[in-house]
């Protein structure tokens, strides 16, 4: 009788299962059934959409975006991109082009819902992507979702794994929570602007190993001068976007902080950018939270080559032979403070060439050329 009872179970249970139509879930928790035409794709947002559909689908599929030429590496992973036409971005969405290219599926960004509402009344169907609202379980569940609604969830789900394996490499290697650094991310058009709890600034940080002195924020926000000076953070990473005003200069040269253990110690870093900005949500992001780590415990991350993973990364997901140069555009910053710190065995040497000398060699400099090497 048991036996006949798991029988029929397991019929229905695949009858069922042939008759049910999947469905991918966007941001928005709203069910969206997977795309039967992927030929034509528009974008309509940044915050790495752009990256992330490439990845999955290469550029052939995307006929219209908002435009990459802030990240001239990954134009020149896809160079077809640059030959698309633009159609604005979130709120902005040029609707003339939008209905002249004729999308069969269109990608926006969760901070223009009135627009994309008039996108969809077009008929046009429509996946909202968390872009910079994500932490990262929210993350790996969109490529999960994203892989079901394009066709590639092996895709997905390889590169889901991916980035499990290398944040529980990170997590085993991490110093006992009382050793642990506290760490500023400056992410924002002020002078200093931080993400607290709940936003990618701090999973950025505390996946990395990092103790994330705006935690306390409920949004995006500044932190005041005499703020910072209480917490005086040991690192402080700065987000590589050039419309921000803050700089690794800003802050060194800056004397209402010369006191700060980060400006102290030369621990101010601009973040590294590949095919994108690697301290915000996308794919390639998680080369981003492997640098950070290595940044903050450099002993205890030292079995992690970065230029290894890198180049790995970029074959496997997006099928191109990462050259040493390229990986060395990444990291521009690193590779200058790297090479200054081998050189100087008296620590003070190091933070005085560091304070005087950041933007170039000067006849003289103490630094003896190691600058320019």
């Amino acid at each position: 009788m048991m036996r006949l009872f798991i029988v029929v179970t397991l019929f229905f249970s695949l009858v069922w299962g042939e008759n049910r139509t999947p469905t991918a879930e966007d941001f928005t928790q709203k069910r969206v059934t997977p795309a039967k035409t992927k030929e034509k794709i528009a974008i309509t947002c940044y915050g790495g959409a752009v990256q992330q559909i490439a990845l999955f689908l290469g550029e052939d599929a995307i006929i219209a975006h908002p435009g990459a030429e802030r990240f001239p590496f990954f134009e020149k992973l896809y160079p077809k991109l640059a030959q698309k036409p633009t159609i604005g971005t979130f709120n902005d969405v040029n609707f003339e082009t939008l209905l002249k290219v004729k999308p069969d599926l269109l990608f926006a960004g969760v901070t223009s819902l009135k627009t994309n509402e008039r996108i969809e009344a077009l008929g046009i169907p429509l996946f909202t992507l968390g872009i910079g609202r994500h932490t990262i379980d929210s993350l790996l569940h969109e490529f999960h979702q994203v892989g079901i609604f394009l066709g590639r969830e092996k895709k997905a789900d390889k590169l889901i794994a991916y980035w499990r394996g290398q944040l529980q490499r990170v997590e085993d290697k991490l110093p006992a929570k009382v050793q642990r650094k506290k760490v500023l991310y400056v992410n924002g058009p002020h002078t200093i602007s931080s993400e607290g709890k709940g936003w990618w600034g701090d999973d950025f940080i505390t996946h990395a190993g990092g103790i994330n002195i705006a935690e306390g924020l409920k949004v995006k926000g500044d932190i005041s001068s005499e703020l910072l000076l209480t917490f005086d953070p040991d690192v402080i990473i700065i987000a590589n976007n050039k419309n921000f005003r803050t700089s690794p200069e800003a802050l060194l040269e800056n004397p209402m902080y010369k006191n700060l253990t980060a400006v102290k110690n030369g621990e101010v870093y601009l973040s590294p950018v590949g095919g994108f900005w690697w301290d915000r949500p996308l794919p390639e992001s998680i080369l981003g939270i492997l640098w950070l780590a290595k940044v903050l415990y450099p002993e205890e991350m030292q079995a992690i080559d970065l230029k290894a993973e890198t180049r790995d990364f970029f074959k496997d997901f997006y099928n191109y032979t990462l050259q040493e140069k390229e990986y060395q555009s990444f990291l521009p910053e690193q590779r200058i403070y790297d090479e200054i710190r081998h050189f100087f065995i008296d620590r003070e040497l190091w933070k005085q060439c560091l304070c005087n000398h950041r933007k170039r060699h000067r006849a003289g400099c103490l630094c003896r050329g190691a600058w320019v090497r």
